[in-house]
């Protein structure tokens, strides 16, 4: 990694192997959101900067070499990445908890996955067969499907966790033998340019790693409509991802979106039985509403449990969230950072506001904390809130709140535990917690949703793949499907003795 903050800050576009200021000149100051003070200044770049990044991933993926190497080499390109990522852990997680917020154990989490991703990808494509042999009943025929890389694609990820979604995404587009042109949110963009330097110093040739940092309006809207660009992948908001669709929809793009998730916890009161299955269950619904102040796609950000202990498990859940440690995430003992900006804490602001006008019941929560040495009185900070006796036509259990905000729902029975659990437009992940196997079968087999954890909350496998049904998008992460999304198929038939067909006379 470059250690030169002052270097980063001038030229933060890298195109065609060069790292750039922007052509206009214009600049950004990164915040800390823990105490809203500059800690960084990154070139701000817009539609000319991206069009030099476009244009050079263009000319290395036709003409430069890394489509064609060898998946041997590009597996073990990929590997090395990990060893840097693994040699920088500590700066590259305080990095991310001092640019999105979270804690210093969160980031040092968050790079360890980014790792994984990396290896996974390289096992993954090294390990492969080089094509699928499709029997044509002759043996004059030679028929075989084989993988090829798409093209360029173009790489738009979120602020909650920069470079976990970054990795996602580069590393099998890398490995499928892509280039690449990525633009990191403008408010988290400094660990993604911190990957591309690694990128950079593992050896990968130029021009097939671009990034362009700078708002979604210029660079995101030229990202997903360029003529050059063979696919875009997003991962954000509804309404944003609706915007790539559409700008990519002319040129006929392939397109690849994760979006939003409003995502239900469902307890049954049988795993609640034990007092270790209680604690559980409690601990369980804190970390899946609270972790990164509830600022994760995934966030179980409803609880919907069971009537008959409903009373006994909010009133714990509520008291437990009251002792959540807030402040800056690079302390010592803090537990919960700040949200990322002051736009994004108005936003919670207001979605608890009308959902206490809406009838919902605060438990815990629901307001800034008291300023402490932990807590700089300008940072975003809010308290993990659980708003009770909530229901489906509340704002705050319709929409994304993307904060430390739980609503609380009941049910009598199964039928009524599934339905207010595909309740939702969104259907990217859910929970289900209980001690009958035949009912955790049961419930996950009927709810609506990409991800279901049973009796747990928020892992994930690099193996698997990961996506959402409805508004939560379209395309998969992870997986042999994640790797998928950046290849085209094509079927090379070959007839070894070929005679003439005579279709027609003459």
């Amino acid at each position: 990694m470059a250690e030169s903050t002052e270097l980063q800050a001038r030229k933060t576009i890298h195109a065609g192997g060069e790292w750039r200021a922007a052509v206009s000149g214009a600049t950004r100051e990164i915040l800390d959101p823990a105490d809203a003070l500059p800690f960084a200044v990154v070139a701000e770049g817009d539609e000319k900067d991206t069009d030099l990044a476009i244009a050079a991933a263009r000319r290395a993926f036709d003409e430069g070499d890394w489509p064609r190497t060898p998946v041997t080499e590009r597996a073990a390109l990929l590997r090395r990445v990990a060893d840097l990522l693994v040699r920088d852990r500590e700066q590259l997680g305080r990095l991310e908890a001092q640019d999105a917020g979270k804690t210093v154990e969160e980031g040092r989490v968050d790079i360890d996955c980014v790792a994984d991703a990396f290896r996974y990808f390289a096992d993954l494509v090294a390990g492969e067969a080089p094509g699928r042999v499709v029997d044509a009943g002759s043996p004059d025929i030679h028929s075989v499907v084989v993988h090829e890389p798409i093209g360029v694609c173009t790489m738009i990820t979120p602020w909650n966790y920069p470079l976990l979604q970054a990795s996602w995404k580069i590393a099998p587009a890398l490995a499928a033998g892509n280039t690449f042109v990525i633009k990191p949110s403008e408010i988290t963009p400094m660990t993604t340019i911190a990957l591309i330097e690694l990128l950079v110093e593992a050896g990968l040739p130029e021009g097939v790693a671009n990034i362009v940092t700078g708002p979604g309006h210029s660079v995101g809207a030229r990202l997903s409509e360029h003529p050059d660009v063979d696919l875009v992948s997003f991962t954000g908001g509804l309404v944003s991802g609706t915007k790539v669709a559409q700008a990519a929809a002319p040129g006929v793009k392939k397109v690849a979106l994760e979006l939003g998730g409003k995502n239900p916890n469902v307890v049954f009161a049988d795993a609640c039985a034990t007092d270790e299955g209680f604690d559980t269950a409690v601990d369980q619904a804190l970390n899946a509403a609270f972790i990164h102040s509830g600022q994760v796609c995934s966030a179980g950000a409803r609880l919907i449990i069971e009537e008959s202990v409903r009373d006994r498990f909010v009133t714990e859940l509520a008291r437990r969230a009251e002792k959540i440690r807030l402040g800056r995430g690079t302390e010592d003992g803090v537990e919960c950072g700040p949200l990322v900006s002051e736009q994004q804490r108005a936003k919670v602001e207001a979605y608890v506001e009308s959902a206490l006008q809406e009838g919902a019941v605060l438990r815990s929560g629901g307001k800034r904390p008291e300023p402490s040495p932990q807590r700089p009185e300008n940072g975003y900070f809010y308290e993990p809130t659980v708003l009770d006796h909530c229901h489906r036509e509340m704002r705050v259990v319709r929409e994304e709140v993307f904060g430390p905000v739980v609503t609380v729902e009941t049910f009598r029975t199964e039928d009524e535990a599934v339905a207010l659990a595909n309740d939702t437009e969104y259907g990217l992940a859910g929970g289900v917690w209980t001690t009958d196997a035949g009912r955790a079968r049961r419930v996950a087999g009927r709810l609506r949703h990409g991800t279901i954890w049973i009796n747990d909350f928020h892992p994930y496998l690099p193996q698997a793949e990961w996506g959402g049904f409805g508004k939560s998008g379209v395309g998969r992460e992870l997986g042999p499907a994640g790797l998928a999304e950046y290849r085209e198929t094509k079927h090379v038939y070959q007839n070894l003795a070929p005679k003439p067909v005579r279709w027609f006379a003459g």
